[in-house]
């Protein structure tokens, strides 16, 4: 069941965005107007689903605290440019407590980050982004496939890769509100350094960060029982 949920949120996270695409292709809205909405609607249902399976206070708890930890970690590192904790943070949290979890550590990082970092167009974009790469990350550490440093620097690596072609999308929009191929291409090219330094930051903090966290996240899941067993099945 777990895993139809997963594929449909999935599904509709690829459906949506196709649909504003096509809109902005037929001149019904501006492809500016229609790669925000698409960002902000893939995030839809995954807060339905994580809302309808009722999570317990103490799991809301701990996406809370992550949350924060995931917030405060950008503000601390907040001098050194392009090099934060968030992507790391994010992933640990999917890895220990579910896709789903993981999506809206990742999602709502963004927001509350940007509270101190500025709110704007680009905000959907990047809770899209952390989202997604929190969601991919639980579903793939099912099994316990991240546990292991090498596949864990490999989905650091993936991680930063991904989030800067996804925000280039929104860097070729910001010009004038078109999107052309060959700008996207363009600017990928140009922040090829940017991307070095997000990979890197993120293999770097999930090898420092996995055990301490990953250890105190299974020690309070545990003592507490965060989830119960039907909520194990859901959350996975």
């Amino acid at each position: 069941m777990g895993r139809l949920k997963n594929l449909a949120a999935a599904a509709a996270m690829l459906c949506v965005p196709c649909a504003a695409v096509l809109s902005a292709a037929f001149g019904v809205i501006g492809w500016d107007a229609a790669t925000v909405i698409a960002a902000v609607m893939c995030c839809v249902p995954f807060f339905l689903s994580f809302e309808k399976r009722a999570p317990s206070a103490r799991e809301l708890v701990l996406a809370a605290v992550m949350t924060a930890f995931s917030a405060a970690g950008r503000f601390i590192f907040a001098p050194i440019p392009f090099f934060k904790p968030v992507t790391a943070i994010v992933v640990l949290a999917a890895m220990h407590l579910g896709p789903q979890t993981g999506f809206m550590v990742g999602a709502l990082s963004a927001v509350v980050s940007n509270i101190y970092f500025g709110q704007g167009a680009w905000t959907p974009f990047q809770m899209f982004c952390w989202g997604f790469i929190g969601f991919l990350a639980g579903v793939l550490n099912r099994k316990g496939v991240l546990e292991r440093a090498v596949p864990l620097a490999a989905y650091g690596v993936f991680s930063g890769a991904a989030y800067s072609v996804v925000m280039d999308i929104w860097t070729v929009l910001a010009a004038d509100g078109t999107f052309s191929g060959t700008r996207w291409t363009a600017a990928m090219i140009s922040a090829l350094p940017v991307t070095a330094v997000y990979c890197v930051s993120n293999v770097i903090f999930l090898l420092v960060l996995r055990k301490p966290v990953g250890k105190r996240l299974e020690r309070i899941k545990k003592k507490y029982g965060v989830f119960s067993a039907a909520d194990t099945e859901q959350a996975q």
